[in-house]
């Protein structure tokens, strides 16, 4: 993988970059749709990729690990091909699903120790099974295998899970030296900082993780319950910290308003549920504030969803229609909120960049704030 810093916003830490991998480039900032079970959630493949048009795509390695299963990927010569993407995909460590996984896991040194969501059988995540399981689902990045601590989080917990990651992740690069490519391309491998929310150990493991040398970094552990002050505050102390010359990527946020301050301070890639979860029960993202379609104002507003026209979703239907197809308990409601809220999510990262490149990203990016800091 390359990556290129094209620009750097004069008033924030704000940078527009550009990364190329086998599958192609990716423009920086940008959002990640996230295609937990080898799809996004209600979007076929053709509409996300003419509709929506990300660069990449991200999968979770948990939920790829129980079902299909390693041995259904690596038969179909990978998940690219399982799915037929032809473009990126990023694939996480599966260390916070495990986490969600509160009451049926166990942590060791080793590794962990879980229980399956699907069918409660028990299985065990090291981080050389993980390393092994990434190489055979064939995404073009891969993370480490990390611990993601809960907030809040004792001191103590969250200085002896910070250093097992760090050794998990010596474990993952000695292991990943041993495994040869299983496709006809190659992966990128990001390691991942935590700490919690304390700024000491933010700093020691974003000076531990900038030290590996890896092509990318990652900051997990935020966005867990913490308020949006604190996970600001962390970021800003690890940008400070990681290279400038590779891209960061920041775990798991969030909302529209998370991902233009994060920006700010220097993140170039996000993903997150929220988009397409949100679209689901009727909440709509948009430059003006959110909307939720399923209230009876919308009930005869031939308005188009939304006046950016994003997507065609956006000019093709009235929030009436879609408010009738929510109350109608209708599916195609729910495609269509999802397709609407991740093209939003896409337009606001690419519109980051524009304006970052043009020099006035800060003041753009405060009016943004304001704007969609409301409920319509």
């Amino acid at each position: 993988m390359k990556f290129t810093l094209k620009h750097t916003d004069p008033h924030s830490k704000a940078r527009a970059g550009e990364m190329i991998t086998d599958h192609g480039k990716i423009e920086t900032p940008i959002f990640m749709p996230v295609g937990t079970v080898a799809s996004v959630k209600g979007v076929h493949q053709k509409e996300l990729k003419e509709e929506i048009n990300p660069d990449i795509i991200l999968g979770n390695t948990y939920h790829l690990y129980l079902r299909p299963k390693t041995q259904i990927l690596e038969k179909a010569g990978g998940l690219h091909k399982f799915m037929g993407w032809d473009r990126n995909i990023l694939t996480d460590s599966g260390g916070y699903q495990v986490y969600s996984l509160s009451e049926n896991r166990k942590i060791k040194e080793e590794g962990v120790k879980f229980k399956s969501h699907i069918d409660g059988s028990y299985h065990t995540f090291t981080p050389e099974s993980v390393m092994e399981i990434q190489r055979i689902i064939g995404a073009d990045i891969i993370m480490a295998f990390d611990e993601c601590t809960p907030y809040p989080c004792d001191y103590k917990y969250a200085q002896r899970s910070m250093h097992m990651t760090h050794r998990w992740l010596e474990r993952c690069i000695k292991h990943l030296e041993t495994l040869p490519y299983k496709y006809d391309y190659s992966q990128s491998f990001f390691p991942i900082v935590q700490g919690s929310t304390y700024k000491d150990l933010r700093r020691q493991s974003a000076e531990y993780i900038a030290g590996v040398g890896a092509e990318g970094n990652a900051i997990g552990g935020l966005s867990v319950g913490e308020p949006a002050d604190e996970m600001y505050a962390m970021t800003e102390v690890v940008c400070e910290i990681l290279p400038e010359d590779k891209p960061r990527y920041l775990m798991g946020v969030g909302t529209p308003i998370n991902i233009l301050e994060n920006i700010a301070l220097g993140i170039d890639m996000f993903d997150c549920v929220m988009p397409t979860r949100n679209a689901r029960n009727g909440m709509l993202f948009t430059a003006h504030g959110t909307i939720n379609i399923k209230n009876k104002k919308w009930e005869d507003d031939f308005s188009p969803i939304d006046d950016m026209a994003i997507t065609f979703v956006d000019t093709e239907y009235s929030k009436a229609y879609l408010r009738h197809l929510f109350a109608a308990n209708e599916y195609l409601g729910k495609q269509i909120a999802t397709i609407h809220n991740l093209g939003f999510y896409l337009w606001l990262t690419r519109a980051a960049r524009k304006h970052i490149l043009a020099g006035d990203f800060t003041e753009w990016k405060n009016k943004m704030v304001k704007q969609m800091d409301k409920r319509l």
